[in-house]
Formats: C-alpha cells, sequence, structure tokens
C-alpha cells in the first residue's frame, strides 16, 4: 500500500508545475504592449547577429527612460544596424530611430482599437496558461487513479488526494484570472 506521503509528494509535485505554469503565464504577459513602455516588450525579438538568431536582451541594454520612450543600447556598435532591422520586422508595432550609438522607440499613445485587440491576445495567453493547469492535473489525476488500480493506495486516500489536488488546481485558475484582470485593466487604461 503506498503511504500517505507518497500522494502527497505527488500533489506537491503538481503544484510546483502549476506554480511554474502560472509565472510562465505571467511572463508572457509582460512581452504584450501596454501603454507605459517596458523592456519586458521587446523580450521575444530574435537579432540575425553574425548568423546566430540572438536575443536582443544579450546584444543590448534595454531601458525605459521615460513613460513613452524605450533606449535600446547596443554592447556592440556594429550590431545597430541588424537590430534596428530585427526591432522593425517584428511585431511590436515600433518604429526605431538611431543616432549611431542609441536606438530610441517611442511608443504611440494606444488606440481603442489596439487596445481591444492587446486584450484578446491577453486572454488567450491567460487561457493558454489555464489550459497547461488543467493538463498537469489531469496527468496526476491519471497518476492517482493508476495506484488505486495497482492497489497501492486505498479509494478514500485516492478521493482526498483528488480533493487537494482540485484546490491546487482551482487557486492556480484563480491566480491566473487575477493576473488577467490586471493586466487587462493597465492596456485598458488611458492615460
Amino acid at each position: 500500500m503506498a503511504d500517505d506521503g507518497m500522494l502527497q509528494e505527488l500533489i506537491q509535485d503538481a503544484a510546483e508545475r502549476m506554480g511554474k505554469s502560472l509565472e510562465a503565464t505571467r511572463g508572457e504577459f509582460g512581452t504584450v504592449r501596454t501603454g507605459r513602455a517596458s523592456p519586458a516588450i521587446l523580450d521575444r525579438i530574435m537579432v540575425d547577429y553574425y548568423g546566430a538568431q540572438t536575443p536582443l536582451r544579450q546584444l543590448a541594454q534595454i531601458s525605459a527612460s521615460e513613460a513613452r520612450l524605450l533606449t535600446v543600447t547596443p554592447y556592440d556598435k556594429s550590431s545597430i544596424k541588424a537590430i534596428e532591422k530585427s526591432i522593425l520586422e517584428s511585431d511590436v508595432g515600433l518604429n526605431p530611430s538611431n543616432d549611431g550609438n542609441v536606438i530610441r522607440l517611442s511608443l504611440p499613445e494606444l488606440t481603442e482599437e489596439r487596445r481591444r485587440e492587446l486584450a484578446k491576445v491577453v486572454r488567450g495567453i491567460a487561457e493558454n496558461g489555464r489550459v497547461a493547469v488543467r493538463n498537469i492535473r489531469r496527468d496526476v489525476m491519471h497518476d492517482l487513479r493508476e495506484l488505486k488500480e495497482a492497489g497501492e493506495t486505498g479509494s478514500d486516500e485516492e478521493h482526498r488526494a483528488e480533493t487537494d489536488l482540485q484546490a491546487v488546481t482551482d487557486a492556480r485558475v484563480k491566480e491566473i484570472d487575477a493576473a488577467l484582470a490586471a493586466k487587462e485593466a493597465e492596456i485598458l487604461e488611458v492615460s
């Protein structure tokens, strides 16, 4: 018979994996542009640096020097054209201007239509996070049922573990929903 500790280990492992899904979802939220300048909106940009696709963060210092201005300072001045090209070709919708040393990205005011599009994007990111959490729950539920069928745990213990697992799942989904609400409010806020 499996001991209660093994069931708790399964629940603990699920909680940790769900926590990672939550953090990944929050990280994705950070890459969605709001009305304020945030270096995180450039996180997905890859630059062709001497034939290798390299994350922009590894090639330059990115800072929000003003509420609507990002500055990108390349560590290697010769990469400035490649960085500028990558920003132009990306989906962030910003036009870079460079003075040979620094690239400046001015964030225009978001239109109502663009705010609504971005709100849809973050709702999709949140749904992906919820699906990831539910997939973890499904996998652990399967493991619990296998333990019961193998006779390693009793019906009552399995049911208690499923209840605990559901409580952890509900808590993580609630956290994703709260993060979504905060991000939507940030996007829809007119400054």
